[in-house]
């Protein structure tokens, strides 16, 4: 590895490095997180590892480097390596008995996504919906995990929505002390400010921002297969689908069958979770994804 590349103060969503990877080219991305669970010394830790493509990497690539891990000879460190995560920039370091250098970057962990996210959705649109005459008002909650910076750039900055619209958007180490699983569960801040009726959009996102709940006015819950159905039925809004098209839609077996009810009326493909890999993660769709027409599904667009 000659080249790291890290979000400023360590953070970046899930989503956001599957897009960094494509960006650069890059062979892969290493994710350390505890998901939606406390993380920390005495709490949960991960490591994820994603391929080339941006998605999980699939079990023959994880077997691989296993088989690989019980092979390795030697190894370099880099004794002097000391970042200022805060700070945006490119650093060097002489890796040890290596003359090839080591680079460190550090990045802003919104703005790649951003602008992915110009290119594909209508921004104009968006912010007429959100700041116009009919303004629609929406209540976001990023449950004090990743997503705080990015709800706060692309929702109120870069789409006109108040500032108040978002709410828990500072990251916290131990998530305030609350347990971010979007689900009427634990959200169930956001779930009461819903059924008041004054907000007829709402959303909360997990700790590292690839799950998500919405709900509608006065509380209703939309299920993440409703949520992909309606998407389905409405890719003509969407400019990134609207020139691509897709290849297919993928959704997990205990969702509902709004999306199956939609492919079967236009004859679109539906990949569904196959034993213990979701719908990312299914072989198939795991070969699919290679092309460049894009696969929808339920947790995250991937393309």
């Amino acid at each position: 590895i000659g080249r790291l590349i890290i979000g400023q103060n360590g953070i970046l969503s899930t989503p956001a490095v599957s897009c960094i990877i494509r960006k650069i080219k890059a062979a892969g991305g290493i994710i350390l997180t505890a998901s939606h669970c406390p993380g920390g010394p005495g709490g949960e830790f991960g490591v994820k590892f994603n391929v080339a493509n941006g998605g999980p990497a699939p079990d023959v690539v994880s077997d691989k480097i296993y088989q690989i891990s019980k092979t390795i000879e030697e190894y370099a460190i880099c004794p002097d390596l000391r970042i200022d995560l805060s700070r945006l920039g490119r650093q060097e370091f002489d890796l040890e008995n290596k003359f090839k250098p080591f680079r460190v970057e550090i990045v802003d962990p919104v703005d790649i996504y951003l602008n992915l996210l110009r290119t594909i959705f209508d921004f104009n649109a968006i912010k007429g919906l959100l700041t116009g005459p009919s303004q629609l008002k929406i209540r976001i909650d990023a449950m004090h995990g990743v997503m705080g910076p990015y709800v706060r750039k692309v929702l109120c900055d870069e789409l006109g929505a108040p500032a108040n619209s978002a709410v828990n958007c500072v990251p916290l180490e131990d998530f305030g002390g609350q347990h971010p699983d979007p689900n009427l569960t634990y959200a169930t801040t956001l779930l009461e400010a819903m059924k008041g009726g004054e907000y007829g959009l709402g959303a909360a996102f997990d700790a590292d921002g690839d799950r998500y709940m919405i709900l509608g006015q006065n509380g209703f819950f939309v299920s993440p297969s409703d949520s992909l159905a309606i998407i389905a039925a409405n890719l003509s809004c969407i400019p990134h689908f609207r020139q691509m098209g897709v290849r297919g839609f993928g959704r997990s077996m205990p969702t509902s069958t709004a999306l199956d009810r939609y492919c079967m009326k236009y004859e679109e493909k539906v990949y569904m979770e196959l034993e213990r890999h979701t719908a990312l993660e299914n072989p198939i769709v795991q070969e699919e994804v290679q092309t460049s027409k894009p696969i929808t599904v339920e947790i995250m667009v991937h393309w």
